[in-house]
């Protein structure tokens, strides 16, 4: 697949429709502009890549829709250098994205295909991430503290575990429900027994399911 004129084309339209919906941070939009998102995507919807809506990626899960993913990273307020926790590989375009705005990303996932597919196409992209197969309610305790944690699907409570994994002063940006909604917060470690939690809307992620990894 090929990163045509069209396609830069239709990215920068992308682009000004994120801002129209209140995207602020130029370095979100700067990388969405950069990465070719038609390349996460079967060639047979390569045109719809930029359109805002959610894609099937195979095994149950979805590329979110672009605002989301803006949303969320906008959320981080990434720095670069920040050491990220991202739960929830999927296709890789979110790793993309965090890595395309200069943090140091430790990803997990647990569909062994989306895994292995992911770390082809970071590679192919000339990213470095350093990608992981495994329960993600478990995170990566062994490179942690983590500056940011991201979690890029619906959990049903906040899970302690990633918490425990998270710097003071750290956020972490998290769907929170069951069901087909989820509350997205923003929680700030305060201290090791103290978090300030902001609920910033309602959105739909596939859910976050633990000790299964397929």
């Amino acid at each position: 697949m090929q990163d045509s004129f069209k396609y830069k084309g239709m990215r920068r339209q992308l682009v000004r429709e994120l801002k129209d919906k209140g995207i602020q941070d130029q370095r979100v939009l700067d990388a969405f502009e950069a990465i070719p998102r038609h390349f996460f995507l079967d060639n047979a919807f390569a045109e719809q890549a930029y359109t805002n809506m959610p894609f099937q990626i195979g095994s149950g899960q979805t590329i979110s829709h672009p605002y989301t993913v803006a949303f969320q990273t906008e959320l981080l307020e990434i720095k670069k250098g920040d050491k990220i926790l991202e739960i929830g590989s999927g296709s890789g375009f979110q790793t993309c994205m965090l890595c395309e705005m200069g943090a140091k990303v430790y990803s997990i996932e647990r569909h062994k295909e989306l895994h292995m597919k992911a770390k082809l196409m970071i590679r192919k992209l000339n990213y470095m991430a350093r990608m992981s197969f495994g329960d993600g309610y478990k995170g990566l305790p062994t490179f942690a503290p983590f500056d940011k944690v991201i979690i890029t699907c619906g959990a049903p409570d906040i899970p302690d575990v990633l918490m425990d994994q998270l710097k003071v002063g750290g956020v972490m940006i998290i769907p929170v429900g069951e069901g087909e909604e989820q509350q997205m917060k923003r929680i700030t470690k305060r201290s090791e027994s103290d978090y300030n939690v902001e609920d910033l809307g309602v959105f739909s992620f596939v859910p976050m399911l633990e000790n299964k990894v397929k």
